[in-house]
C-alpha cells in the first residue's frame, strides 16, 4: 500500500476518458501533419486540473512511442495533447510516426497520482509505478510495465534503476530515492470493444 492516503490519481469519469483519448488522437494527427510538436496546445473548455500524464502509442501490441510528464504545471487536457504529440514524433527510441500509420495505432493514457517516498518493501508490483533518483539521474516506469514483462519487485527496481542510467543494484543504496505512485490507465481498445474504461 502507498503510505499516504491521498496518493491517488484524480478521479476520471468515463466521459472524461473518452474526451482525453480524442484529444490525444487529434494532437497526434495534427503533429504528424505539421511535422513538429507545437509549443502550446489550447484545448477549449477544459477544466483546470493538473497532474502527471503519460501517453503510450502502440501498433497492434507493439510499443511505438511513450512519453510523459510525472508532474505538469499545465491543465490536464493540454498535458495529454502535448505528451501525445511528443510520443508520436520525439520518442528517441523510434522514428517519427508517419501519417499512414495513424489508422492502425492504439492510444493509452496513464493519469498519475502524486509520487510519494517509499521503501523497497512497500512496493506492490502491479499497483505501483516507480521513480528512482540519485543525484542528476532519474528514471521512471509505469505500474503496468512490471506486469507486462512478468517482473518481480527486485527486477522492477533494477529495471527502473537502469532507466535512470544507474546500476541495477543502485536501489539498495540508502542515498537512492525511491518514489511510488499509482496510475489510472485507459485506452482506446476498451472503448472500441464496447466496454467502459477501467483503472489499472
Amino acid at each position: 500500500m502507498l503510505p499516504l492516503p491521498d496518493a491517488k490519481p484524480l478521479p476520471i469519469s468515463i466521459a472524461e476518458r473518452r474526451r482525453l483519448l480524442e484529444v490525444a488522437r487529434k494532437a497526434i494527427v495534427s503533429a504528424v501533419a505539421a511535422g513538429r510538436v507545437p509549443d502550446l496546445y489550447n484545448v477549449p473548455g477544459e477544466a483546470v486540473r493538473r497532474c502527471g500524464v503519460f501517453v503510450t502509442i502502440r501498433t497492434g501490441r507493439v510499443l511505438r512511442g511513450c512519453i510523459g510528464k510525472p508532474e505538469s504545471p499545465f491543465p490536464l487536457e493540454q498535458t495529454v495533447a502535448r505528451c501525445a504529440a511528443l510520443s508520436a514524433l520525439d520518442d528517441p527510441r523510434f522514428p517519427a510516426l508517419r501519417a499512414e500509420e495513424i489508422p492502425g495505432i492504439e492510444i493509452e493514457i496513464s493519469i498519475l497520482s502524486p509520487p510519494v517516498i517509499m521503501t523497497s518493501e512497500q512496493i506492490e508490483v502491479g499497483v505501483h509505478g516507480l521513480a528512482v533518483s540519485a543525484g542528476e539521474f532519474r528514471g521512471l516506469l509505469l505500474p503496468q510495465v512490471a506486469g507486462e514483462y512478468g517482473w518481480d519487485r527486485e527486477r522492477f527496481l533494477a529495471e527502473t534503476c537502469r532507466k535512470a542510467g544507474l546500476g541495477p543494484e543502485a536501489w539498495r543504496d540508502p542515498q537512492t530515492k525511491i518514489e511510488g505512485f499509482t496510475a489510472d490507465v485507459f485506452s482506446e481498445r476498451e472503448f472500441l470493444s464496447g466496454g467502459a474504461a477501467s483503472s489499472r
